[in-house]
């Protein structure tokens, strides 16, 4: 009979640790739970973001490949949904505009060398308009990768408490065998196994979105380089 009743108390499955599990382990994993709340939901908005950038940028890009004039190009920008593309060449025309109403001294000689200045100038604007879409892109996805590194080792402290609690209970009743011993350690264990769960989604989540980000930013500088173009082409600049 007494057999019998430590076989009951013995949980048969991973559901019954958790409900049976010490405080401490509670605790590590309602945070996992919240950890992996956050990080799902991170993803989810960035993968409705990056879906709706990468159409309406789609969109634009193939009809701006066709334009040869400037100002055909300004009223498709004007036409089309908001995206990083048509904000970068936004950011161009009002520096041509603002280039416009300085005034315009000029002395014959130097006039080739502040031509090349502007167009440096442009440059360097139309990489930091780059650098601003990227960033703001980019938001909240470091949580991902804190998360991702931070979930294992907070697995790893709940599986240790568990551990040294499981080793406490068997001092002070008296029993070292195995089926003493194992479903205190399995209890802890299922700690680490949780923050495993949360870590693998959120790093794969974070390295995707890295590397779209990477690209948009390559294919914005490689824009950047087709309205200089098309500026030079025009002897806007």
């Amino acid at each position: 009979m007494r057999l019998l009743q430590v076989t009951e108390a013995i949980p048969s499955s991973p559901w019954e640790m958790v409900t049976h599990a010490t405080g401490v382990t509670k605790l590590v994993l309602i945070l996992l739970v919240v950890l992996s709340l956050v990080s799902w939901t991170i993803m989810f908005l960035k993968w409705r973001e990056f879906r709706a950038v990468a159409n309406a940028s789609r969109s634009f890009m193939s009809e701006f490949e066709h334009q040869t004039r400037l100002v055909e190009a300004q009223g498709l920008a004007r036409r089309s949904t908001p995206n990083p593309f048509t904000r970068v060449f936004d950011r161009a025309l009002r520096f041509l505009a603002g280039s416009r109403g300085e005034g315009a001294v000029a002395v014959e000689a130097s006039t080739a060398a502040m031509s090349g200045s502007r167009v440096e100038a442009l440059r360097f604007l139309l990489d930091s308009e780059t650098s601003h879409e990227r960033d703001r892109l980019g938001r909240f996805i470091p949580w991902l990768a804190t998360i991702g590194s931070v979930s294992p080792l907070i697995g790893l402290l709940g599986t240790v408490l568990g551990v040294i609690d499981a080793f406490i209970g068997i001092a002070t009743k008296g029993s070292g065998n195995i089926a003493a011993v194992a479903p205190g350690v399995a209890e802890a264990l299922i700690a680490t196994a949780a923050a495993l769960s949360v870590a693998i989604p959120a790093v794969f989540g974070y390295n995707l979105f890295a590397n779209r980000l990477n690209r948009l930013e390559g294919e914005l500088e490689g824009f950047g380089s087709e309205v200089i173009a098309l500026l030079v082409g025009e002897g806007r600049i």
